[in-house]
């Protein structure tokens, strides 16, 4: 914990954004902020001016950025930021004009297509143009059901020059999975492709399409893009058109409609694993200027940057990639599994396109490293400078794997936030050494702290993270919600103050260490035990290929309960039960030990990936699961049902 995996030398910390930005800050306000520390306390003291140096110094294009930076600052919710400025997002995307590249785009099957800034420009200027034709106008809903590709880019920003609103769902959602989400926003026009490709699979979209528009009829418009095939049959689709066949061809160029800083911009959801999911808006200006922060302030992102986030467009890092145009760099998609053809396709694509930024999930490092794939030896990842990881906590072996398999030299940035907040409440710094284990800072102008149950900052103890004053990129609400539903979510366990639901704590060395989702702890004998701690002890046997682990109600207490599914070729045999009950003991404390310790086939998650322990915990005592749609593999729920072990002690 003590000794650090990684230090950045001088001349990268001396070359940092972050570097710049504090020099200027010390220069214009005859300052002597020495390091990050003393930035980010600044920044939290002084919210307006931070925010307000951030919008100049990402260069925020703009028809008035106005003089008032925040109304009503002591309310949360209820404080305005940048009241009087009016811009556009999709503006500050394609500031940028010339023949660098802009997007590239790489699918399963080896596609690959690359467009420069200039184009990306004209093939926006063209969709906008049809989408105004069409009747789209500022604060309707245009819909994505699609991969990642260089299409549902531009569709999104002619979506945001026009003023109107953005929502995708990635193809993997079924029909209920859709109409959870798009039922509640009642789009004006739906963009899909006819199909996509996952796991050596072609999977036809345009059917569940059909069935989608049976339900909403509100869809005036369905854009359908090749993607699978050059021309497909769309003669079943109501109001269904080719993309080349809706595009405006003679449009060149875009009318930015410019929108308060509070305009909406994405609706996003939430996991829809408790119910349907909440529609969470978020704001044009909050958006940008967060991810500005987070782009160039804290992964350093400059224009020769090439940045990729393995991602789908059904999770809010697809939203926080595409930000990178801003900053004039080059964005990577991928469309496809992560392991298939081969289990190191990504790495291939990381050296064949000279990726720096590398963003992924703690589940697909963990993944890696479980099946042996050492990059390192394999890939030249010279131009490699940052690795991200996001979903879930990234656990001590991994931080080692990534330094002992992947490369030595790199910033390995553990980010954590939300959809809940389009961006990270705690992110990398470049100019921080890294620790096993811990998420490298608090994001700059995020004021985060750990509360006890009593509302009470803690040091060295474990509590709720909460944020104590407003911030940019907070929601603007929820779709067709009076606020209450709002106030539940985040503002119900502390007044005035976000509560966002993950129980962590603040290291000796100012970072952070989630423990996992605060709903998910762990009570056995009043002891509060965060999952991720026992996800890091069974990590490290080897024939283990992940876990899920839940509270189980037992005699007036709560014990743990711990499943298991293996590696191919391997068992829960005695003997490794005994290694992973020893592993647990010796690394936490007797109260982490499992009570029962149950092989599996499968563990559930949500299509984002993420395990969902709440769902496990609900069938194990009996509980009805109220959204199954929200699971990639919900089949998965009937292997806990009626267990017998969980019935004897």
């Amino acid at each position: 914990m003590n000794s650090a995996l990684w230090q950045p030398d001088n001349t990268r910390i001396d070359n940092a954004n972050l570097t710049k930005f504090t020099r200027l800050i010390n220069q214009k306000y005859r300052l002597d902020l020495t390091d990050y520390t003393s930035l980010y306390q600044w920044s939290i003291d002084n919210p307006e001016t931070f925010w307000s140096e951030m919008w100049d110094f990402g260069d925020i294009r703009s028809e008035k950025k106005g003089t008032e930076v925040l109304q009503d600052a002591d309310k949360m919710p209820g404080a305005r930021w940048f009241p009087d400025s009016k811009l556009n997002y999709a503006e500050n995307l394609l500031k940028f004009r010339d023949d660098r590249t802009a997007l590239v785009f790489r699918g399963e099957k080896d596609q690959r297509e690359a467009i420069s800034y200039k184009e990306l420009y004209n093939r926006v200027a063209q969709l906008a143009s049809a989408l105004k034709k069409t009747g789209v106008q500022k604060g309707d809903r245009v819909a994505g059901f699609v991969p990642n590709c260089n299409e549902t880019v531009i569709a999104m920003l002619a979506t945001a020059s026009l003023g109107a609103v953005w929502s995708s769902c990635s193809p993997d959602f079924g029909i209920n999975g859709v109409l959870d989400r798009f039922g509640q926003i009642k789009p004006k026009v739906l963009f899909t492709t006819d199909g996509y490709y996952y796991s050596k699979k072609t999977l036809n979209n345009l059917e569940r399409v059909e069935g989608i528009l049976e339900q909403l009829p509100e869809i005036e418009t369905v854009v359908v893009i090749p993607f699978t095939a050059p021309q497909p049959d769309i003669s079943a689709i109501r109001g269904g058109i080719l993309l080349q066949d809706f595009t405006d061809t003679s449009a060149t160029e875009i009318t930015f409609e410019q929108v308060n800083f509070d305009h909406p911009l994405y609706i996003m959801y939430s996991s829809g694993t408790t119910g349907v999911p909440k529609c969470i808006v978020h704001s044009v200006g909050g958006t940008l200027i967060q991810h500005l922060k987070e782009h160039i302030l804290q992964t350093d992102v400059n224009r020769d940057d090439v940045l990729f986030y393995y991602t789908t467009c059904g999770w809010m890092m697809w939203n926080w990639l595409i930000s990178g145009l801003a900053t004039g760099c080059t964005i990577v998609l991928y469309d496809g599994s992560p392991f298939h053809p081969r289990p190191a396709i990504l790495w291939n694509i990381a050296e064949e396109e000279k990726i720096s930024i590398f963003g992924t999930s703690a589940k697909y490092i963990a993944a890696l490293e479980k099946v042996g794939v050492k990059p390192r030896e394999t890939h030249n990842l010279e131009n490699l400078k940052a690795v991200l990881s996001t979903g879930s906590p990234l656990s001590h072996e991994s931080f080692e794997y990534v330094y002992r398999d992947i490369k030595q030299d790199l910033c390995l940035s553990s980010i954590s936030g939300g959809t809940d907040i389009i961006s990270c409440f705690a992110l990398g710094c470049p100019t921080r050494p890294v620790y096993a284990g811990e998420l490298q800072c608090r994001g700059l102008g995020m004021a985060v702290d750990i509360f006890d149950d009593d509302g009470k900052p803690v040091r060295g103890d474990k509590g709720e993270l909460v944020c104590t004053h407003p911030f940019p990129s907070m929601p603007i609400g929820f779709w067709n919600d009076d606020g209450a539903k709002y106030h539940n979510a985040y503002f119900d366990s502390f007044d005035n103050i976000w509560a966002h639901g993950d129980y962590a704590e603040i290291t000796e060395h100012d970072g952070l260490i989630i423990h996992g989702r605060s709903d998910a702890v762990l009570n056995p004998g009043g002891v509060r035990i965060g999952t991720a701690e026992i996800y890091r002890q069974v990590e490290k046997v080897d024939q283990v290929m992940e876990s899920l682990c839940i509270g189980q109600q037992w005699k007036d207490d709560v014990r743990v309960i711990l499943f298991i599914r293996m590696k191919e070729g391997f068992e829960l045999t005695p003997e490794v039960e005994k290694e992973i009950r020893d592993t647990i003991r010796a690394n936490t404390t007797p109260r982490h030990v499992p009570a029962k310790v149950i092989s599996v086939t499968d563990i559930p998650r949500t299509i984002s990936g993420k395990i969902v322990e709440l769902a496990v915990r609900n069938v194990i005592h009996n509980r009805p699961v109220k959204n199954t749609d929200a699971l990639a593999n919900p089949e998965a729920l009937e292997l806990y049902k009626d267990l017998p072990q969980l019935q004897e002690d």
